[in-house]
């Protein structure tokens, strides 16, 4: 997971949401008020690429479905719950696949900072297969709320930037419902919007009830 070529691709959902030049997507929160809340994503020419629903849609907290552009399930993503959550230190997020027939595969893992009210709190992300010998593959820094931050391999190679761009700003004054995410050459884009799926609940936005 050093730098790729454009040739190459990290596929952890599936190589079909790789692409072999860096891609500029747009992301637009829907209130609550409008279809349940969640997000959408779109490409530079407002094509719909991923939606995403979360506690508004489907009715159930702790749980967000990463959707592609025709409304089919990509990613399950649930918020693990129980004995043994209570226990942790963390509270994890765990993302699965569908395949052709529909059985759930898991793809990552996703650990809860302690208080999202602290900047400087990591949030790791480990994916399956393991690919290294750390106990986790990516992490986050900066800080989602202020649309200011980016997902980092373990070797430090950013794969995907979030942030506003210079036209919006303006806009991202009175709301923070636009914001835009950049994904590298080779990159599964739909592990890093789910990744931003489980940051937006996180963070009580668009997909928490």
């Amino acid at each position: 997971m050093s730098a790729r070529n454009a040739g190459s691709c990290m596929a952890i959902v599936s190589k079909l949401y790789c692409a072999s030049s860096q891609v500029l997507l747009v992301v637009r929160e829907r209130p609550h008020a409008v279809n349940g809340g969640g997000f959408v994503v779109t490409d530079c020419n407002q094509k719909v690429v991923f939606r995403v629903d979360g506690c508004g849609v489907l009715g159930k907290q702790g749980e967000v479905m990463l959707r592609d552009s025709d409304g089919d399930p990509l990613i399950l993503i649930r918020r693990k719950d129980g004995i043994v959550q209570a226990l942790s230190i963390h509270t994890k997020w765990k993302g699965y696949s569908f395949d052709y027939e529909g059985s759930q595969r898991l793809v990552f893992s996703l650990k809860e900072p302690n208080s999202c009210l602290v900047r400087n709190n990591t949030i790791k992300v480990s994916i399956e297969p393991r690919k290294n010998n750390k106990d986790w593959d990516f992490e986050i820094k900066g800080y989602f709320p202020d649309r200011d931050c980016s997902i980092v391999d373990y070797l430090g190679n950013i794969i995907a930037q979030i942030g506003v761009r210079k036209e919006v700003k303006e806009v991202m004054r009175r709301s923070k419902d636009l914001y835009h995410v950049v994904v590298k050459a080779g990159i599964d884009q739909a592990f890093v919007f789910g990744v931003i799926a489980v940051l937006d609940y996180i963070y009580a936005e668009s997909t928490r009830c």
